[in-house]
């Protein structure tokens, strides 16, 4: 789903590139260079790289893989969009579960495109956001809907894991990949007190009773994936 508005026949698109994956990441920073009328200001392996480089160079899209090591890369989402709110971002994903794209439309991304997709699509999603529109691929676009309040899932299934805030889930993704309060803490830039207070409700809301537990819940669901 592409909603586009022209970003300007002479305009040059600024874009920061964000993927682990070198031989993902090279290869399509390459061919967006050759269209012209995109700029790839930087190519990092990391969340936190990303959020260094979208503070340092301002870009118009941010190309974010939801992957990687260190910050989760939906906490890099909101941290761009708060620091550089010109800056748009587009989301790089293998993967197109509900909760993903969920996270994705409420840190504010501006598109959604699954790796699958060819690179003449991203570079048709990088051209679309860039002009004020917004564009998801047509597995994500299938799981929307647009109507009078915006773009949102069709369908939000009353599970458990829909009954967490945004920063439980967080809290519960770090678990999920082993790290401690304090280091979530760190993370977050939070007071261990506060971590321990979102792990607490946590297991009350999901009824699991220790870390352990709640760390497989999390694995079992997918959610250190992201």
């Amino acid at each position: 789903m592409g909603t586009e508005a022209s970003a300007g026949a002479n305009r040059v698109i600024t874009v920061v590139m964000a993927d682990d994956q070198a031989m993902v990441r090279q290869p399509l920073a390459a061919w967006l260079r050759q269209a012209g009328d995109v700029k790839v200001l930087a190519e990092v392996s990391n969340a936190d790289e990303a959020v260094t480089a979208a503070i340092r160079e301002r870009p118009d899209i941010v190309l974010m893989d939801i992957d990687m090591p260190g910050l989760l890369a939906f906490d890099a989402v909101r941290t761009i969009k708060s620091r550089c709110p010109r800056t748009r971002v587009i989301v790089l994903s293998g993967f197109f579960h509900d909760r993903y794209i969920q996270e994705a439309l409420s840190a504010e991304a501006s598109g959604y495109v699954t790796k699958g997709e060819p690179p003449e699509v991203v570079l048709s999603a990088v051209r679309t956001v860039a002009g004020g529109g917004v564009y998801f691929s047509p597995q994500v676009q299938e799981r929307l809907v647009v109507d009078s309040t915006g773009v949102h899932l069709a369908a939000e299934g009353a599970t458990r894991a829909s009954t967490l805030t945004s920063r439980e889930m967080e809290v519960l993704r770090y678990i999920a990949r082993g790290l401690s309060k304090k280091d979530i803490a760190a993370i977050m830039h939070l007071s261990v007190k506060t971590v321990d207070n979102h792990s607490t409700s946590l297991m009350s809301k999901l009824n699991i009773h220790d870390r352990v537990e709640l760390a497989r819940y999390a694995i079992r669901e997918g959610l250190a994936e992201a």
